[in-house]
């Protein structure tokens, strides 16, 4: 799956591009692979990842160590939750969590709608996740997640249930789609939604 991952990546990039957005955040931005495409942009003004894994990180400070030095960088990296309140993230342009709500207990998630929707509230957000029903393309058991990490993965309709009702008590507007090879049964690989803040 390293192809499809580097693939929805780039997509994402392009997709936040598209937007004319110049001050985003990486929410979930693990070793940070999306920031390294983000901050050798010159419209992305401000860059923040938040990364709960200290050891995920290291990883993106040792690969993005050049970026963050000097006085004024233009990215930062945060040790922390995007279920926490943080009241220093408010505002951005846009956001990314590129195959991050997964690795969310099922019990917080109400807690990341408020932090993110409710008090960050940036002007887009792009999200992807795993369509659970595409697993037995990639050989997977039932009921066998993609990563061990992973808390769960959704069906098409669940994830289209959950984030619809995200947007609607937000303020948002979304959009769902997918991501990478199509397959007319069980659909793409990746779900996307795309959400536009109404105010």
């Amino acid at each position: 799956m390293t192809s499809l991952h580097e693939a929805r990546l780039d997509h994402a990039f392009h997709r936040i591009k598209a937007t004319g957005a110049s001050r985003i955040l990486d929410l979930g931005c693990g070793s940070g692979a999306l920031l390294y495409r983000l901050v050798r942009d010159e419209q992305f003004e401000d860059i923040v990842g938040v990364e709960a894994s200290g050891r995920s990180l290291l990883q993106a400070r040792n690969m993005l160590s050049g970026y963050l030095e000097g006085r004024s960088p233009r990215l930062r990296l945060i040790r922390g939750s995007y279920a926490d309140p943080q009241r220093s993230l408010t505002g951005f342009d846009a956001a990314a969590m590129v195959e991050t709500i997964e690795h969310v207990k099922p019990g917080a998630l109400s807690s990341v709608e408020r932090a993110v929707f409710g008090q960050m509230r940036p002007g887009v957000v792009l999200m992807t996740t795993p369509n659970r029903e595409y697993n037995p393309l990639f050989g997977l058991a039932p009921g066998e997640l993609r990563e061990q990490d992973h808390k769960f993965e959704w069906d098409r309709a669940k994830f289209r249930s959950w984030i619809a009702g995200v947007a609607c008590r937000n303020g948002y507007r979304v959009t769902t789609d997918g991501f990478g090879d199509y397959d007319p049964e069980f659909g793409h690989p990746t779900q996307t939604a795309f959400l536009e803040r109404l105010d």
